[in-house]
């Protein structure tokens, strides 16, 4: 899936479109200092798959409230059932209208909008004040919240009415403790916003995947039928009649033009020191930090697998692999070691060794080996 971004220079911030939006109707209500981002997003329905990583327990008030273990089918339900009222509940810290300084205040969440108390963590009405209102705003990650507002955090986000031009003293600013905090008002918002249209958006390519695996292979044409299995290796072509043998030599063919290929590309490479073979691949970031390394993995979505590899800023000759799972970013270094004076490189001391790092990429794909979950998702490089 690829995040559609609206940045805007006056707070340098974005969100992701929903698949249900028309990118025209977007853009006539944009800014003319605003712009669009086509990037990866892994994680753009990940939700729907693994809720309670989510919506932590002590956020959501009627969890709380049943003091009980919270099953994922119940919480989905709760939040897209029009009939049920749930509410996201915590400290928010909120930048005053008109000044620089930021004021930490107990919010509350609900389909009608977001609310602050008044009094500590009070629900009662008369304590609540209406903050936003979800059918008229649009909720959006801030990126540079700390550095240009002085934000408490780096975890930032602000609400934006849809009407007008949205100038900035419209923009409600505010900041989460942590990472999880901010994910949990913003998925809360969308769901409350969209609810079942989501849903919907998830489900259907769920649906044409089903469909496309019930459909029978399609038939083949005469001309592919009359296609035989030939070995050249001879000075005279010959038809390979036995199966097995005609499989195996179609396996050798292909390992050769693999080889070969590779073969061609180092030859290109070998005019500048510096280029090897992996330059081209997608998931290769080449010479980033680690927090950089970070913040491309938080854009494309922190889902089980996502991962990228990078020179390491430590080990000049070396390499390290970013990888994501259970929303924590894990570094494995990739080290390179000689044998019979080919150079091999391996991520476990030597025990799995590979000639070059798509191979190495490759193995990790298909086996989990000493990683914490296999390479899924390549977070790529996005040329804009």
């Amino acid at each position: 899936r690829f995040q559609h971004y609206t940045h805007s220079e006056h707070i340098f911030s974005g969100r992701c479109l929903e698949d249900h939006e028309l990118v025209v109707q977007v853009q006539a209500s944009m800014n003319s200092d605003s712009r669009f981002l086509f990037r990866k997003n892994y994680a753009k329905y990940e939700f729907f798959r693994n809720p309670l990583t989510f919506f932590p327990e002590h956020m959501v008030a009627w969890c709380q409230e049943t003091n009980r273990p919270i099953p994922p089918s119940q919480l989905l339900q709760n939040f897209l059932a029009t009939s049920s009222c749930p509410e996201i509940q915590g400290y928010l810290y909120v930048k005053e209208m008109g000044r620089k300084s930021w004021k930490k205040i107990y919010m509350f969440l609900r389909r009608s909008g977001l609310y602050c108390s008044t009094k500590g963590t009070s629900k009662e009405p008369r304590h609540l004040q209406l903050l936003a209102d979800l059918e008229d705003s649009n909720i959006f990650t801030v990126i540079t919240g700390k550095k240009q507002h002085g934000a408490p955090t780096d975890y930032g986000f602000c609400i934006k009415p849809n009407k007008g031009r949205g100038e900035l003293k419209e923009l409600r600013l505010l900041c989460a403790e942590d990472e999880q905090g901010r994910t949990c008002w913003m998925t809360a918002f969308r769901l409350f916003k969209y609810g079942i249209v989501l849903y919907q958006n998830f489900k259907i390519p769920q649906q044409r995947k089903t469909l496309i695996s019930h459909f029978p292979a399609p038939v083949r044409s005469v001309s592919e039928n009359s296609l035989v299995a030939m070995d050249f290796s001879g000075r005279i072509g010959r038809v390979i009649d036995n199966p097995v043998e005609a499989q195996s030599a179609a396996m050798e063919e292909g390992h050769a033009w693999r080889f070969d290929n590779r073969q061609t590309l180092k030859l290109q490479c070998a005019f500048s020191p510096s280029a090897v073979i992996h330059i081209a691949q997608l998931w290769f970031h080449g010479r980033i930090s680690r927090e950089e390394s970070h913040r491309i993995i938080h854009q494309q979505g922190q889902v089980d697998g996502l991962f990228l590899l990078r020179v390491s800023q430590s080990n000049p000759k070396a390499f390290v692999l970013t990888l994501c799972h259970h929303q924590k970013i894990k570094h494995f270094q990739i080290l390179p070691c000689e044998e019979d004076g080919q150079v091999f490189f391996s991520l476990d001391d030597g025990a799995t060794k590979f000639t070059d790092l798509i191979q190495l990429v490759e193995f990790y794909q298909l086996n989990r080996g000493v990683l914490p979950c296999k390479l899924k998702h390549p977070c790529t490089v996005v040329a804009l």
